[in-house]
């Protein structure tokens, strides 16, 4: 757990290093609970059509998949590097494995969150509250995924989040569940264990 937000650059470096440390068998699998500044993403599939205001938050290139996202306070990201040489191999069951994650964590806390048709996620209802985009390098994955605890939700007014047009983004708070992001940590390591393991 980061104890202040970190700047996107620092968290690029440390998992770039990391998956590739993983990958020579140099390093452990983890995952990376923190916070970013205010910033938008840019995954491998952005349309620059759904950016649509480029001057309000810095944009980085973050090399995962997806579309644009946003980071920022109140947000809590989870990076997860984890071998999958040793997990199956499967990238598919690595990103319905993310949302069985956080479907768990969400439970934790009176939410009903699920899946949707209409893109790779987490939504409570028609809203979406948790993205996931992944990038998966000599089998090993880093970036992860994004909860929004108690993020301002106005600030994904500059992006098409996640290329859905017209889905509404929520939070624990708007939903008026737990937003103590300590507890929420707690949540999430244990949701985490029962879907994948120590």
């Amino acid at each position: 757990m980061a104890p202040a937000p970190v700047p996107y650059e620092e968290a690029l470096a440390f998992m770039e290093a990391r998956a590739a440390a993983i990958a020579d068998g140099r390093e452990a699998e983890c995952v990376w609970l923190l916070e970013h500044p205010p910033l938008y993403t840019a995954g491998t599939s952005a349309d620059p059509a759904e950016l649509v205001d480029s001057n309000r938050f810095p944009i980085y290139e973050a090399g995962r998949g997806g579309r644009y996202t946003y980071h920022g306070p109140g947000q809590r990201v989870a990076y997860v590097m984890l071998d999958l040489k040793l997990r199956g191999r499967d990238v598919r069951r690595l990103v319905t494995g993310l949302e069985d994650w956080l479907i768990a964590t969400l439970a934790a806390f009176g939410v009903a969150g699920e899946r949707s048709d209409s893109g790779i996620g987490v939504f409570v209802g028609e809203a979406k509250i948790a993205s996931i985009g992944v990038r998966i390098r000599r089998w090993v994955s880093f970036h992860g995924v994004s909860l929004n605890v108690s993020p301002n939700l106005e600030h994904f007014s500059g992006i098409v989040p996640c290329g859905l047009h017209g889905t509404p983004v929520t939070s624990l708070e708007a939903l008026g569940a737990e937003t103590d992001m300590a507890r929420v940590d707690a949540a999430l390591r244990k949701s985490f264990e029962q879907v994948f393991g120590r």
